[in-house]
This record gives C-alpha cells, structure tokens and sequence, in this order.
C-alpha cells in the first residue's frame, strides 16, 4: 500500500511517499481503507519533534513512522473479537495512540471508531475527532461556560479554535477571538463579536478582562494572562512548550492560592462521548466543519507546510 514516511524529525521536506507492508490486525482491531485524514497540531509536534517532550515517543528517531490520527473510511476486513462494526461499514475517529492514517489503510482497535453519519462527508468526520474535542474540553474546563460570560480565545483561527468559537457562541457567550489578520472576517462569521490581529495589538495589554481564556498558542506569558482575567477567571492552555507547560502547571498552582483564578492544562483526551456531541450539534445546524483545504495524497508535503506556516483557517485535510 502507499503511505506519506518519515524517519528523522525535521521539516514538511522529511515526509516521503513509499509503498509498505499493508497493517495486519488484532483479535480486537478493524482493518479500514482510508478516505480523508485531517491534520492537528500533534501530527506537526510529531514530525519537528517541536516541542521536546514529543521525543518521550522516541527520541533520537520517530516511534511511529506515519503520522495522521483523525482518519475517516471503509471497514475492509475486522479481527475475530469485533462485534459492533461489519466490512462495509463507513467509520472515522481518532487513533492518537496509535497513528499511521496517511496511508491507504490503517488497523485500529473497534473501542475508537464511531459509525459515520450518512449527513457527513468523510472529509468533514476525518477533521472532527481531535479538534472538536480538544475545543469541547477547553469550553468545559473546570466548569463549563455560562451565559454572557466573556471568553477570549487566542490561536481563534486555526482547527480546534474554529470549533470553540462556535461551541462558546452556542452557549451564549461573548467572544473575543485573537489570530492573524488573514483568518478575522472568518472567525466574525463563526460568531466572534470582537476580532484582534495578535501582531497590532496585545490583547493582555487591553485593560479588558474576560471570564475565561483559551490559549491554543501558548506565546504569551501565564502572568500577562493572569491580569486579563476576572478574578474568578479560568485560564486553560492547550499544548506549547515544555517551558510553558511548566510555567503554567507551577505558575498557576501559585496564582490559586493567592487568588480565586484557576489556571492549568487542558490534556486532549480521546472520548467517544464528546466526538457523539458534537455529531449532533453539526445534525442540528448548531455549528459546522470549516474545512480550508484539501490536499490529495501525494501533496502532503505541501499539506504540512501550508498548516505549519499557520495560514490554515480551520482545518486542513488529506484525501487518500
């Protein structure tokens, strides 16, 4: 089968498309033939080994050598303990653990799978797993987001950020979204009421205080965010550096105990319940997929490059 390769970390210029062995699989797993896979800010992590900690996975090469973890395709082949998917079936879902969906097929354990939704493309199913979810469990983050609170959400423009300004516009909130000028007019009509080019203008220098902010950037330091919350305000990051990581997991155990601000670390964790919800909200028309691109296969060199230059306005996703 033909599959986008990589063995050193390194830029877009590492990824090469090979033919490989075709995935067996276990007692427990599904053989799927691939059909869209869309790209996170992980599988750039990944491939630059950037930020360091991605190198726990291995770390003078890659672990997994073929990245891609929100996969959407057909069931070809299921292991004998399977018993709620058939071949034929249309499934999507997030392999994270596991990767290897650019490739023309992958093998992944049933417990991770949903059906697909006759409503959605496999397009638009490959780029929800990840991102929507991240998004939700930001929203949710300590507590979930109440009615006329005002959230910032900086990073507003990219895949998971496209989601969270229309999950906090669904629950009432005032949004102040904070991304390039390029991506302003799109994240408006998402449901932002105030845009910011974070290049013209620092939004923690505003004297504007906000309920919650969500960072899926991570360049700003965790004491500038503190003076932009209210004094109950929740600060939750999602992904950046070590040194941010630890800032914000030391910085923000000290600001809790001098104040009533809650600041931490929202670790995307894979749930089937949350990837259901936010299914039905798309069924319903409560928000939609923003898909800005798509690449076939074998541009996923250009692909990498378009998402890690940040000129994404929303999600970007392979075709195989």
């Amino acid at each position: 089968m033909k599959a986008i390769v990589y063995e050193s970390y390194g830029s877009a210029d590492q990824l090469e498309l090979k033919e490989v062995a075709k995935p067996e699989i276990k007692a427990n797993e599904v053989l799927i033939r691939v059909k869209a896979v869309s790209l996170n800010a992980s599988d750039m992590e990944m491939l630059t080994a950037n930020p360091s900690y991605v190198r726990m996975w291995g770390l003078f090469k890659p672990k997994f050598n073929i990245l891609g973890s929100d996969i959407a395709g057909i069931v070809e082949a299921i292991g004998k303990d399977v018993k709620s998917l058939q071949i034929g079936d249309e499934v999507f879902g997030d392999a994270f653990e596991k990767w290897g969906g650019l490739a023309e097929f992958v093998s992944l354990p049933e417990e991770i799978l949903l059906k697909k939704p006759a409503f959605l493309s496999f397009e638009e199913a490959a780029a929800i797993p990840q991102s929507a979810v991240v998004a939700l469990q930001a929203i949710r983050y300590k507590r979930s987001i109440k009615e006329g609170e005002h959230i910032l959400i900086n990073g507003a423009g990219g895949g998971a950020g496209s989601f969270a300004i229309q999950l906090a516009k669904f629950m009432g909130a005032e949004i102040t979204a904070v991304d390039n000028s390029s991506k302003l007019e799109m994240m408006r009509d998402l449901g932002a009421g105030h845009v910011i080019d974070y290049k013209r203008e620092d939004f923690t220098k505003k004297g504007i205080l906000y309920d919650r902010i969500i960072d899926f950037v991570a360049h700003t330091s965790i004491w500038q965010h503190k003076s932009a919350l209210k004094e109950n305000g929740i600060y939750a990051l999602v992904g950046g550096s070590i040194g941010n990581l630890l800032k914000t997991l030391f910085g923000g155990f000290l600001i809790g105990l001098s104040s009533k601000k809650k600041m931490g670390i929202v670790a995307h964790k894979q749930n089937l319940e949350d990837i259901g919800e936010i299914v039905n909200l798309i069924k319903v028309g409560k928000i939609k997929v923003i898909i800005d691109r798509c690449f076939e296969m074998d541009r996923s060199k250009e692909a990498f490059e378009y998402l890690i230059g940040g000129k994404a306005k929303g999600k970007v996703v392979i075709k195989v």
